[in-house]
C-alpha cells in the first residue's frame, strides 16, 4: 500500500471535520451531514481502486 494514500485520505477527513465543524455551528446540520456523506463517499471511491487492484494481484498469482 501506498503511503500517498493514506496521506490523501486522511487529508480528505480533515477537510470534511472542519467542513462539518463549521457548518454544524453556523446552523447547517443538514448540510454537514451531506459534507460527511460525500467526504465518505470520496474515500470509499478511491479504496475501490486498491481493492480492484488486489483482486487483480491475488487472480494472478494463483492463476485464475
Amino acid at each position: 500500500m501506498d503511503v500517498d494514500l493514506i496521506f490523501k485520505i486522511a487529508a480528505v477527513g480533515i477537510l470534511v471535520a472542519v467542513l462539518n465543524l463549521v457548518l454544524a455551528r453556523s446552523g447547517r446540520e443538514e448540510q454537514a451531514m451531506m459534507t460527511t456523506l460525500a467526504g465518505l463517499v470520496v474515500v470509499l471511491m478511491m479504496l475501490v481502486r486498491q481493492i480492484s487492484d488486489l483482486f487483480d494481484l491475488i487472480k494472478s498469482l494463483f492463476s485464475l
